[in-house]
């Protein structure tokens, strides 16, 4: 896909939040960010294919990755976009969706979410090569039927106690869904170079 008119120059890239920098000027879910950062590891094969998909001559180099401390997905793949990108040295920097419509208008779920995380990638050139959204496809698919579990359960569940109940039951496939992302993402860079 070709990105001639993007609003993501070099220069605006630049400006994004490293990890580091993101995690500390957050308001909500601190702990739990951390709390699955260092938690989660890039296998020894993923990081070989990792390194090795980096290592190729228009391979990426850079990673922009658009979020919210507030959105579940992105708590639980923010920090393995960070590992990621630790161990195949890709630079990563992070834009709040919520102060960056601009940048998240370029990335909108079939072209009309605005979905998160978003995980972009680009060459050292800044030549884009290709994008992530969200989640991993089994994990939309896991989470369609728990949600259909809880409505069928309980028709009369309210909106905050269906909140409530995703989340826990979420919550329990949340290391299967990072690894996932991990995979996908890798399939996504080898099918791009």
């Amino acid at each position: 896909m070709e990105r001639g008119n993007t609003v993501v120059t070099p220069q605006r890239y630049a400006e994004g939040f490293g990890y580091s920098d993101y995690i500390e000027q957050i308001n909500v879910n601190k702990a739990r960010f951390q709390e699955f950062y260092e938690k989660f590891h890039v296998s020894d094969a993923e990081s070989a294919k990792l390194k090795e998909i980096t290592s190729h001559a228009k391979g990426p180099s850079k990673m922009m990755v658009i979020g919210e401390d507030w959105c579940g997905d992105v708590v639980r793949g923010l920090p393995v976009l960070a590992r990621m990108s630790e161990v195949a040295g890709w630079d990563m920097k992070i834009f709040p969706r919520d102060s960056h419509e601009d940048i998240m208008n370029e990335f909108l779920k079939e072209g009309k979410y605005m979905s998160i995380p978003v995980a972009v990638f680009y060459t050292s050139e800044h030549e884009y090569l290709c994008h992530w959204i969200e989640r991993p496809e089994v994990a939309a698919q896991e989470q369609r039927i728990i949600e259909q579990q809880i409505r069928d359960e309980n028709p009369d569940i309210t909106d905050q106690e269906f909140g409530r109940e995703r989340r826990n039951r979420t919550g329990a496939k949340a290391e299967e869904w990072q690894q996932a992302t991990v995979t996908e993402i890798i399939d996504l860079l080898q099918s791009n170079l």
